[in-house]
Order: structure tokens, then sequence, then C-alpha cells
């Protein structure tokens, strides 16, 4: 990667970081930079765990990382939880030939076209716990400024959940994930859509308006539920 432009999607998560901040326009600040920085990476997302261990995505930049993160959830296996719960990194050549996730592996890679991943695990204190996933659609894409780089966007994160409670809580960014799920399951239904172009769409409406996409999702939501009384 040419160092201006490194140093310029830098600039942009370092900008993001400051006070005032908002959690979730930051973390996905920091996963969009990652998905443009890091070498070999397509797209990123966060796995994140709260005080009753539940495990919930958080920033995915593509509809692709969220559903990759959500089959390791329901499978209960994957790069992504072992990350989370007990490895500080993980890295996965091919994801469909590794041996040690044999459910999540082939369907990772036939479903949804992953080639390569790599996780690092952070603690955002005093609760938190979780890791950074890179998800790649080539594999043997990863090289060593792939981890020093995805390496330094996982302590971002860590930097941005910890602050964050000081201005919102991690509680209000598992709840604006859940609103936003709420959204596109409507949009899906109301629009005849898939999940991709559902969560296509609520993005263009956010950039077109300009409105945070928790706003959009809410906005979806309350309509929904006026329609429903």
């Amino acid at each position: 990667m040419e160092l201006p432009y490194l140093l310029e999607v830098m600039n942009e998560v370092s900008t993001s970081l400051r006070f005032p901040m908002d959690v979730d326009d930051t973390l996905q600040v920091i996963t969009a930079g990652a998905a443009e920085a890091v070498p070999g990476i397509d797209f990123v997302s966060i796995s994140i765990t709260g005080k009753d261990g539940r495990i919930q995505t958080l920033a995915p930049t593509d509809e692709l990382a969220l559903r990759a993160d959500e089959l390791q959830y329901k499978l209960g296996e994957g790069p992504c939880l072992d990350v989370v719960f007990d490895t500080p990194l993980v890295e996965v050549d091919d994801i469909g030939t590794d041996p040690r996730w044999p459910m999540y592996g082939p369907r990772a890679a036939q479903e949804f076209g992953i080639g390569a991943q790599l996780g690092y695990q952070f603690h955002a204190e005093p609760h938190a716990r979780g890791g950074v996933n890179f998800y790649s659609t080539r594999s043997h894409a990863l090289t060593a400024e792939s981890h020093q780089l995805a390496a330094m966007f996982a302590n971002l994160a860590a930097v941005a959940l910890g602050w964050s409670r000081e201005h919102a809580t991690l509680t209000d960014a598992l709840t604006t994930r859940e609103k936003i799920g709420q959204a596109i399951g409507i949009v899906m239904e109301r629009y005849r859509l898939d999940t991709d172009r559902a969560f296509a769409f609520m993005v263009r409406t956010s950039q077109t308006g300009n409105v945070k996409l928790r706003e959009v999702a809410a906005g979806i939501v309350e309509d929904a539920n006026r329609k429903a009384e």
C-alpha cells in the first residue's frame, strides 16, 4: 500500500476518535478504513460480547461479513469465535480446506466466497471482549503487512470501545445493531428484497439523506410499528 494513501486513511480514523465521539460512527470508520488499508482484505467486522456473554456483530463493512459472522455464531465454531473467547490471533489461508472448522469452513467458501480469514482479539474494559474479523475473497492473500495493519486497527477498535463509555454505552451500540437488523427485515418484507439489497437500500438512504444509518433504521422500525397499531 502507498504511504500517502495509508496516512489519509489513518488521519480519518484518528479524527473519528476525538471527543465528543459517536461509538457507532467511529467503529464504522475503523472497519471501513481497515477494509481499504489492509492488503488482501475485502471486508471487515467486529465481534463483541457484553456482560451476559452474548456475542454480536458491530460495524460490518459488507452484508457478507455480517452473514459470515452470524453463521459462526449459529454453528458454534469459526475463527471469529476462537478470537473472541480464546486465541489472540487466528490466521486462515484457505478457509474451505482448513480442518479446524469442519462445518463453517466449507460453507464460508461455498456460500460466501471467502478464501482467507484473519482475526485479532481485543479487550475493552471493563466487561467487553471481542475481535476484529478480516475477510478475503482470495486464498493465501494475507501478508506480513496484512498482519501489521490488522493488529493496528484492532487496537483502534479497543480504544474506541473503551473511550466510548463516557459518551455511549456498549448496550447502546448493541441496541443499534439489533434495530438495524429489525429494519433490514422490514425492508426485505416491504420491498421483497434479499438481505444484501435491503442492507444496500438502507446504506444508500443514509448516504443520500446524509442521515446516520442507525437513524434510518430507527425511522423504518418506528414507521412499521405505527402502521401496525
